[in-house]
């Protein structure tokens, strides 16, 4: 990118290791040059904190959690960047009024021991301070790159809150084994991928993103958060000004790496291989502080992988169910507004009436279809964990590790001739044509009026990509050989135009849905609100009561 690039080919070694440097590798010689360095990082000691912590009162808790729930099914979303954008969602609502670090840092955490995103007393009261300094950092970064530059106020703003929400999420949940994995994932690939017209640098930041994305399931917000920390290093009050004044030009950069024509060959690439190292983490994680003696010993090693697999199995229907869950309620609150304020309001203008069959119709088939994909989920046998298995000895034992042949791409693949290439854009427009004409054939047969069929379209396109992605959640852990047979074939012709539109219709219903700024800004200031005077009601009534004693 520039001399400012400082991706992590490396990672970085602590002082404060469980086991002394010297003594483990002797233990670990086993152990190639890749895991060893990972294993050291798993086992950084991580100090106990004995400083006075946040605590809140339980009754609130529950009823916050439960709202959350419900708040987050409306906006669909993966679980692990829930709570980066519950931080920007909650930083939105109160620095729109004019919030500052000292106003908003305190609200902001106590709202996430709330909702039970932190387990109530864990989190330290001294991270505080550290959250005001960086919200007010941000804020003045902001301010100094609106006066340097003509850029869109929307989208400097966008970009704050993106990083600062990014930063605060690391402040609280510091030496994140998920940042640990993710480098070594990357440290792997990268010697694995070849851009062979286009820079080694590009290469490397392609890796990192497609790393942080497969493993980490980074979205944009956090794949700018960390692309911004390798172009400038740590924010801070030294380098304000320079960050500011190059703002610009890392946006830039940045923005033109996400839309490289190669990123989805390699993301799929490392996609596909992500299994093992997602089994491992659970093992390293159970045994930090010990890990180096669980790698000596291959025997208790295999066996802790077995049960880690066991345990991932055993976690699919309830993050299954969990998805089907927060996927009807999240269709049924977008197709309320439709049914009601668009459906309805057509039918009785041209009928005169509401026809009400339609209506239920459109209504019932999403949940159906939802219910339908989880009856139809499996779980993973012995021979797959076994084949997980033998995948994680050689990331660890193996120099090199043995995994898919190494990728070789262009930036601009050499394409089909120009009758040729008309020929498959003319196949691919034919299968949208072919699917939808199917749908739409079927529903007039049905007596559904246009609009109806409009909606019906709409929603089972939302519907197809959201169980398209749960399969996906369903067969995350199941290993094997992808290859083209006369089911992908078919599935490729007449679902992936489906399932292509519903990915860009919930994108843009996620941007655009007018329940969820409802929620934010109508109902939610008031109701933490009403959450905080009944804690200190409560606090007051306990004061009061241990006048008594």
């Amino acid at each position: 990118m520039n001399s400012y690039l400082n991706l992590p080919c490396k990672i970085s070694r602590n002082d404060k290791v469980y086991v002394n440097i010297t003594i483990a590798h002797e233990m670990s010689k086993a152990l190639n040059k890749y895991s060893q360095d990972l294993v050291v990082a798993y086992d950084r000691a991580s100090a106990p904190s004995h400083d006075k912590t946040i605590s809140v009162n339980a009754l609130v808790a529950e009823i916050a959690t439960w709202y959350e729930k419900f708040r987050t099914a409306i906006d669909y979303r993966e679980d692990e960047v829930i709570l980066r954008s519950t931080i920007e969602r909650i930083l939105k609502r109160r620095l729109i009024l004019g919030g500052n670090g000292k106003s908003v840092a305190a609200p902001l955490i106590r709202e996430l021991v709330w909702a039970r995103y932190f387990p109530d007393s864990s989190v330290p009261e001294s991270l505080v301070e550290k959250v005001v300094e960086v919200i007010d950092l941000y804020l003045k970064l902001e301010i100094e790159i609106n006066k340097k530059h003509h850029t869109s106020k929307g989208l400097v703003g966008e970009w704050i809150l993106n990083l600062l929400s990014s930063e605060i999420e690391h402040i609280l949940k510091p030496n994140d084994p998920k940042d640990i994995m993710s480098n070594f994932i990357f440290r792997i690939f990268k010697e694995r991928v070849t851009i062979s017209d286009d820079s080694e640098e590009t290469r490397d930041l392609q890796v990192f993103i497609a790393a942080r994305r497969a493993y980490a399931s980074d979205d944009l917000a956090l794949l700018r958060y960390h692309l911004f920390k390798q172009y400038f290093g740590e924010l801070n009050k030294d380098n304000i000004s320079k960050v500011a004044g190059h703002f610009s030009q890392a946006v830039a950069l940045i923005e033109h790496q996400f839309k490289h024509p190669i990123k989805d060959k390699i993301y799929t690439y490392i996609k596909n291989q992500i299994i093992p190292f997602l089994i491992m983490d659970d093992v390293l994680r159970k045994h930090r502080g010990k890990a180096f003696t669980l790698t000596t010993d291959k025997d208790f090693m295999n066996a802790e992988i077995l049960s880690a697999c066991n345990s991932r199995y055993k976690t699919i229907a309830g993050k299954v169910g969990r998805a089907i869950i927060r996927s009807v309620i999240f269709i049924f609150c977008t197709k309320a507004v439709f049914a009601l304020f668009v459906e309805g309001t057509f039918e009785r203008l041209i009928y005169g009436r509401t026809i009400w069959s339609s209506i239920i119709l459109n209504t019932l088939v999403p949940p159906m279809l939802m219910i339908i994909v989880g009856f139809l989920i499996k779980s993973p046998d012995r021979n797959n964990s076994m084949r997980i298995l033998r995948k994680i000895n050689t990331i660890l034992y193996d120099d090199p590790p043995e995994l898919d042949p190494p990728l070789v791409v262009k930036k601009k693949p050499s394409k089909a001739g120009p009758f040729l290439w008309s020929i498959f854009i003319l196949l691919w427009l034919v299968t949208f044509g072919v699917s939808f004409g199917a749908i739409i054939f079927v529903l007039t047969k049905l007596q559904f009026n246009p609009i109806s069929q409009a909606i019906f379209v709409f929603f089972l396109a939302i519907v197809s990509f959201v169980a398209y992605r749960i399969n996906r959640t369903a067969h995350m852990y199941i290993m094997k050989e992808r290859k083209e047979n006369i089911r992908s074939l078919l599935f490729n012709f007449f679902f992936l135009p489906v399932i292509q539109v519903g990915r860009r219709l919930t994108l843009a219903i996620s941007q655009i849905n007018i329940i969820l700024f409802i929620f934010d800004f109508i109902i939610e200031t008031p109701f933490k609100g009403i959450f905080a005077f009944f804690e200190q009601w409560f606090l007051f009534l306990r004061t009061q009561r241990e006048k008594l004693d």
